[in-house]
């Protein structure tokens, strides 16, 4: 199953025993200053869970899948994420 922004704040509402409004704000507010941070280009490191990061891709030649025809790949800006040593072991089951 997909976990989706409602279900996370519907979460918060049950764990955290918050109002569903105040939940809904705290979780929005918080995607607004990771989105923010990432924006401007800086590392986004949550502790125990992994690392964001923006990279810089270079153009670069490529090639149109439909038509085979060669052409020029602009560079861009990727986001990237590494998980934590700690969520890797979690998910495959080897800690806590």
């Amino acid at each position: 199953m997909t976990l989706k922004k409602e279900h996370i704040i519907n979460k918060i509402v049950e764990r955290a025993n918050l109002d569903k409004n105040l939940s809904r704000k705290v979780f929005e507010t918080t995607l607004e200053i990771m989105k923010d941070n990432l924006q401007n280009g800086s590392n986004l490191v949550i502790s125990g869970f992994g690392k964001f990061q923006v990279r810089q891709k270079q153009s670069r030649r490529g090639r149109n899948p439909q038509t085979g025809e060669e052409m020029e790949i602009s560079g861009r800006k990727v986001c990237t994420f590494k998980v934590s040593k700690i969520l890797k072991k979690k998910i495959n089951g080897d800690g806590f």
